[in-house]
């Protein structure tokens, strides 16, 4: 049998065993009545309305509706709508659940009806703190005035997610905990997957769209954050959209991105270009707009451009059960994923193991500590590091009708020869080479990293001292690059290169386009940098060393990005280029970021790399080598 608390295997919540109630209730005819999460106040954790007409009954579907259904054909996004409780951000994650079905059928089992074999049972399954766990719901539903109180199909007799809802709701205490939260939470407890936040502002849109698509493809689930700043009428700062499609079409000579939004209320729609009723559409042959199930009917569901998502949308979520789509990337590789994972379960108890933040260096040490061995590299060239991707959570912040998230983060330090527990003269005495950034009061916080071999140890801490807590700590970590990655380069370039034996800029963007995502305009600066002999194509050789060099120039980039923005401030600009061998004062920094930033308080990647690339070009001219063998700038003309 497989290990207790693999999804083969699942955790029985309460000890409730499906099967063995479903033959009890099948064998005695009588339906199935949970006793644990009862028919009453209690489970719905919500204040009782004083109107006697408003007062909730609990029914079964068939009591709702005659022609109720558990699943009518396939699921989809409209069979998801919110009612009156404030849980947008776990139905947004449901709704993109429903676009993967080997994900959604981890979830809600297949097999199950409200026919055949039915005894008023069912079974959901759900992700906990890294193990999977199975909770058991009667069919029994809160219903106002002849309509159901919570989630609803917009079709009015499909009740598969309001049974889910219910069986979150069970797990996690009443209804009225579903209140308010972020999407990322729903995304990982249905998929076991790390979730994670995409700042819709650190790409441009194109580059954006790229990766956003890229993910879909993935299996990655996705949604978004509504800004709010008086355009078309948003009703909710912060409301949850579930991404769930992305296509292009041609208008005219104009290739347009869109994406596919859903808002889990069932209605409320953009209305800007693209939506639903838009006329741009009038423009669109009649066979793009069949492949795009264009639809007008208010169901939740638009489209909407690129250009127009960036200027009204800020977050962009992400939850991916594969650590290689974490960066969006596109791939063609098919292979096992080259990561392991580790994970640990732990405690904050006041006086003992409560320590505190950093700001509080007597108890800092207290702190639960995790020991990490890196051994193998996973990075080519000179710069070769050890890729890490570590995810805090604290657990059980959900309780009945309260939430209360700490304000929790952990910092990574380097060991030397440091035996056991480290003491306060240790944290004293060195400082972390990376950490998750400022302290968040959310469920979770991670940071992929990228460092050298070694022996390191984990620090997990609240911001104050003494907070009682439980936590659930877990590492994954990628294995080196294997000879026959290399060889997949080398035959993709055999496959791509002229006649001549070398490839252009937009050749060489498109194979480094799934690593680091960079513009046409960046791989030309990139090449011009390269002794091509006039040409502006990149032989096998040159080509190989560029990529290293971005390899390396992403590693440096993600560690000083330390909010994970996936952009720079000027500050961790002059940081990272140090990093990368480069010395400049402030006024060069100045001058590049004038240059690169294009008037944006912040740099992404690409601009990142279009001022190394830039100082590169100028090395023979204006840079020397110092004895530590780093660049050291005299002057420049930017």
């Amino acid at each position: 049998m497989s290990e207790l608390g693999s999804f083969d295997n699942p955790v029985k919540f309460k000890d409730q065993d499906y099967d063995v109630l479903l033959q009890k209730c099948l064998k005695s005819a009588v339906l199935f009545s949970d006793t644990v999460f009862a028919a009453n106040q209690s489970s719905l954790g919500i204040p009782v309305d004083p109107d006697p007409k408003k007062a909730v009954k609990w029914l079964r579907p068939k009591e709702i509706t005659s022609n109720a259904v558990f699943v009518e054909g396939t699921m989809g996004t409209t069979d998801i709508c919110q009612g009156q409780l404030g849980n947008c951000w776990l139905l947004a994650a449901l709704s993109c659940l429903t676009m993967h079905p080997t994900l959604f059928v981890k979830v809600v089992p297949s097999g199950q009806s409200l026919s055949e074999s039915y005894a008023g049972i069912f079974r959901f399954r759900f992700w906990q703190y890294g193990e999977w766990v199975e909770v058991v719901v009667d069919d029994r539903l809160p219903v106002r005035e002849g309509r159901l109180l919570f989630s609803y199909s917009r079709t009015t007799n499909k009740f598969w997610s309001a049974l889910v809802e219910k069986a979150y709701a069970k797990l996690i205490g009443s209804y009225g905990s579903l209140k308010g939260g972020i999407i990322s939470e729903g995304m990982e407890d249905f998929t076991g997957g790390i979730a994670y936040s995409l700042h819709v502002s650190s790409r441009p849109p194109r580059m954006l769209w790229r990766a956003i698509t890229a993910s879909l493809a993935r299996s990655s689930l996705l949604s978004c954050f509504i800004q709010c700043e008086g355009d078309w009428h948003c009703d909710i700062k912060g409301h949850a959209y579930a991404i769930t499609d992305t296509d292009k079409v041609q208008k005219a000579s104009e290739e347009v991105l869109l994406l596919r939004l859903r808002n889990p209320w069932g209605f409320v729609e953009y209305c800007g270009p693209w939506s639903d009723k838009c006329q741009d559409w009038d423009f669109i042959d009649n066979a793009q707009k069949a492949r795009l199930e264009l639809a007008k009917v208010e169901d939740g569901e638009f489209w909407i451009g690129i250009e127009d998502f960036c200027r009204l949308f800020n977050t962009v979520e992400m939850c991916s059960v594969n650590p290689d789509s974490m960066s969006g990337e596109a791939s063609d590789d098919t292979a096992t994923p080259s990561w392991t994972l580790s994970s640990h379960q732990g405690t904050w108890v006041p006086m003992c193991s409560a320590g505190g933040s950093r700001r509080y260096p007597r108890s800092f040490w207290k702190n639960p500590q995790f020991q990490m061995i890196l051994s193998e590299k996973d990075k080519q060239g000179e710069k070769k590091k050890c890729t890490v991707l570590v995810e805090l959570l604290q657990k059980y912040r959900r309780q009945k009708d309260k939430v209360h998230f700490l304000y929790i983060a952990f910092h990574i330090y380097k060991l030397q020869d440091e035996p056991g527990s480290l003491d306060q003269q240790f944290f004293s005495n060195n400082r972390p080479v990376a950490r998750s950034g400022k302290y968040r009061s959310i469920r979770c916080v991670w940071r992929k990293v990228y460092l050298e071999p070694g022996s390191y140890v984990i620090v997990a801490s609240t911001y104050r001292p003494n907070q009682q807590g439980e936590f659930f700590l877990r590492m994954v970590m990628s294995k080196p690059v294997l000879p026959e990655d290399l060889f997949r380069v080398q035959k993709w370039f055999d496959e791509k290169a002229g006649s001549d034996g070398r490839v252009n800029a937009v050749q060489f963007m498109d194979l480094c386009w799934k690593k680091t995502e960079l513009p046409l305009e960046t791989c030309r600066q990139l090449i011009f940098g390269e002794d091509t002999g006039g040409r502006g194509r990149l032989n096998r050789a040159q080509a190989e060393k560029l990529l290293t060099s971005l390899r390396n120039l992403q590693s440096v980039f993600f560690q000083f990005d330390e909010d994970s923005s996936g952009t720079m401030s000027p500050f961790e600009l002059s940081l990272a280029l140090n990093a990368a061998g480069v010395e400049c004062d402030n006024v060069v920094v100045q001058l590049l970021w004038e240059r690169f930033g294009a008037g944006e308080q912040y740099l992404p990647f690409c601009g990142f790399v279009s001022c190394v690339a830039r100082l590169q070009v100028l090395f023979g001219k204006s840079m020397t080598r110092d004895s530590q063998n780093a660049y050291r700038l005299n002057f420049i003309v930017v």
